[in-house]
């Protein structure tokens, strides 16, 4: 699965790459942008060892924040490579008591589609390809393919400075029945969970400025 959702990624990656034109590269203009936002935790479907059931384990909600790179491709159009991290704790009574704080980054890249509603608004549409890198101190760090879908709305503050509100909605592909958060203690391996699900999904509300040059 990992194999397969990495494939796709590269296909994806190279397909955006090769199909401007030169003409389109030359009028090509760049954007900056830099966002905060407050993602929901989202959660991992994991084996329950005791009960040799299934249960869910919650991320905490919470801020964070990220970046962005536009190209545009034309005036209602742009590539887009974007980044996106956040700090939050494990459901400590899921791990009896115990804190493990993760931090979740996406690096994604894809297309966005703008459209004009009024000279004081615009609205867009993104969706993109990319990968989530799951982090725990002591613990092997986990990457995963990913993508996400983006809805939102810009401000246009003059010619080459916008406000933007937007919601993006995330989806990890991860292994089903196999160890997460895992770590070598004494010549043995022990992983802090067993996924049972192949994914993990996450949302957040965002707010920042992009500034095109």
């Amino acid at each position: 699965m990992r194999l397969m959702g990495r494939g796709l990624f590269v296909w994806l990656l190279a397909s955006l790459v090769f199909t401007a034109s030169p003409a389109q590269a030359e009028e090509s203009r760049f954007e900056l942008s830099a966002f905060g936002a407050y993602r929901d935790g989202g959660e991992f479907d994991v084996n329950d060892a005791e009960t040799g059931g299934e249960r869910s384990i919650d991320l905490d909600d919470g801020a964070g924040w990220g970046g962005a790179v536009h190209i545009y491709r034309d005036p209602w159009s742009y590539y887009e490579f974007f980044f996106s991290t956040q700090d939050a704790d494990l459901d400590p009574e899921a791990l009896g008591g115990r804190r493990v704080e993760v931090t979740t980054e996406y690096y994604q890249l894809g297309g966005t589609l703008l459209f004009d509603v009024e000279p004081w608004l615009r609205t867009y549409l993104s969706l993109t390809v990319g990968l989530t890198r799951f982090k725990a101190d002591g613990y092997d760090t986990e990457t995963d393919p990913s993508g996400s879908l983006a809805l939102g709305l810009r401000f246009p503050l003059g010619d080459h400075v916008s406000f933007d509100l937007g919601l993006r909605g995330y989806g990890t592909l991860v292994d089903s029945n196999t160890g997460f958060f895992c770590a070598s203690a004494g010549g043995e391996a022990a992983c802090l969970l067993e996924t049972s699900g192949n994914a993990v999904f996450q949302g957040e509300a965002t707010a920042g400025i992009a500034v095109r040059f």
